[in-house]
């Protein structure tokens, strides 16, 4: 005889997260010099079906998460992208899509107009061969061509400028960018996570702090981690465990204190100074507008 357990869940367990990051896929056209978690042509959809996701986006909206990013790699290229932002939206949940822009079907355009939905995506020059020197890419046309495109519809929409160093044109970045009609802009530095490393072990030391608190991330293989930038720290995986009890369970309270330990931030969600994503722009909780900050692959 076969028996079957399931494990339930009540109220009291909603979880206090309200931001998760959902990393579809580690699969992109690109393969930026800093992506954080070094997709690119080569990457993956990982092991998370769509059954798997559309549980997530229920768990979630059940348990009182309240905004969700699709980020990747480009999630556009993920086979379920459309279907799973509209369970997002249809379950209540706002919804920001991280997107490089290279390439926007019409399909995705209309995706992109939804109610609830807002658009981010990074630039990195006014000039094309200092932009595709990062994106390892000819893009910037097509960035720059989808990033005007997506002022004109109304599109919610915010841009971070990615700082590499050695002169970047990040000032003259922002006045294109300004110019386009955009309103949301940041600036941030390239993270040392990924290919952002160069090669060095991922270091506690140069999170925000604040990863775990209120947020946090799953990759495409349902590993649950306290932010996109810690995703070494896994504390669970959502194919096996009801995604409430990762989020409130001792495996994060424990990688959350052993952050705060070495970085040294407190606990409240918006506490320090220091944004917790390559965004530039403060920006944490995507929707529009948001509040405290958000990365970029």
């Amino acid at each position: 005889m076969t028996v079957t357990t399931t494990i339930a869940t009540t109220p009291a367990e909603k979880t206090t997260t309200r931001l998760l990051w959902l990393d579809l896929t580690r699969r992109c056209q690109l393969k930026c010099t800093h992506c954080y978690n070094s997709s690119g042509p080569d990457g993956t959809h990982g092991t998370m079906t769509r059954e798997d996701w559309i549980n997530v986006l229920d768990q979630a909206a059940s348990y009182g998460v309240r905004n969700i990013q699709f980020i990747g790699g480009e999630p556009t290229l993920h086979p379920n992208f459309a279907d799973l932002v509209d369970r997002a939206l249809t379950t209540g949940l706002e919804v920001e899509v991280y997107s490089n822009l290279v390439h926007v079907s019409n399909e995705c355009w209309e995706v992109f107009q939804r109610k609830g939905l807002t658009l981010a995506t990074s630039y990195y020059s006014d000039e094309a061969a200092e932009h595709d020197a990062v994106t390892g890419r000819r893009t910037h046309t097509r960035t720059r061509t989808n990033i005007q495109r997506a002022v004109d519809l109304g599109i919610p929409l915010r841009v971070g400028i990615i700082d590499g160093g050695e002169g970047q044109r990040v000032t003259e970045a922002r006045r294109d960018l300004e110019g386009l009609g955009v309103t949301r802009i940041g600036v941030d530095r390239v993270r040392p996570f990924g290919r952002g490393a160069q090669d060095q072990a991922p270091d506690v030391a140069n999170l925000c702090g604040r990863c775990g608190t209120g947020k946090a991330a799953i990759s495409p293989t349902g590993e649950v981690s306290p932010c996109v930038f810690s995703g070494w720290m896994g504390v669970g995986n959502v194919k096996s465990a009801p995604l409430a009890s990762i989020l409130s369970g001792t495996a994060m309270n424990l990688a959350t204190k052993s952050i705060r330990g070495v970085v040294g931030k407190g606990g409240d969600e918006d506490g320090g100074s220091e944004e917790c994503g390559p965004v530039g722009d403060g920006e944490c909780t995507p929707g529009f507008p948001s509040s405290s900050c958000s990365p970029r692959s």
